[in-house]
């Protein structure tokens, strides 16, 4: 093919010049014979969907879960010490802290109701239980990788709700939170990984 395109074009896939719904290649000096079709509608239409699963799923990993386990371990470790107990702290530092507590809470499970919704595809009751939504998403998250394990996150509730009885007379429980922190994180990352794992390319020329 030997339809001519400004010589300042780097080499590469572009539309083709004839009007083919495809790509063709520009060698830089001439236009190949070497094509690809466009994605088809479907195929765009998932690519979309996985992206905007990504966005969903990272912003649970670095916001979803700092907000809800961050802002549950600073709230319990606040009441623990609140004025009027054994060892208390200032009220103005009380009342800053459970603010920032709460406020934590708050955008952590507003974060991960949108998590559960593009996880589900749709709004379910489940997504706007604070703080638990982030457990329904981890659960979905890893249906999503074929690895279902429903007690994996009846542990976690479990020890988080150990923690939050008990973590003011035994301080070692405060690596509760941690240690689900670390589970979460993993979880969420591998599902990242797998979906962008192809490239935008890769996935249009399948």
């Amino acid at each position: 093919m030997t339809s001519c395109a400004p010589a300042a074009v780097p080499p590469g896939w572009y539309p083709d010049p004839a009007g083919r719904r495809q790509w063709r290649v520009w060698t830089g000096a001439e236009w190949s014979e070497v094509t690809r079709p466009f994605p088809s509608p479907v195929a765009t239409t998932s690519l979309v969907a996985d992206v905007s699963l990504i966005q969903a799923l990272r912003r649970v990993l670095v916001v979803g879960i700092v907000g809800v386990l961050g802002g549950l371990s600073l709230l319990v470790g606040v009441l623990a010490h609140w004025p009027a107990t054994a060892h208390p702290v200032p009220w103005w530092f009380a009342l800053a802290a459970s603010n920032v507590a709460v406020a934590l809470l708050v955008v952590g499970s507003v974060v991960c109701a949108f998590g559960v919704r593009e996880l589900n595809g749709r709004w379910s009751v489940e997504a706007f239980i604070p703080g638990f939504n982030l457990f329904v998403a981890s659960f979905l998250a890893t249906r999503r990788l074929g690895r279902t394990r429903l007690w994996r996150v009846v542990f976690e509730v479990g020890l988080l709700t150990l923690f939050t009885v008990a973590a003011h007379d035994d301080l070692w429980l405060c690596v509760g939170p941690i240690v689900v922190a670390y589970v979460e994180t993993s979880w969420f990352s591998a599902l990242i990984d797998l979906l962008s794992g192809p490239t935008v390319e890769a996935r249009g020329s399948s």
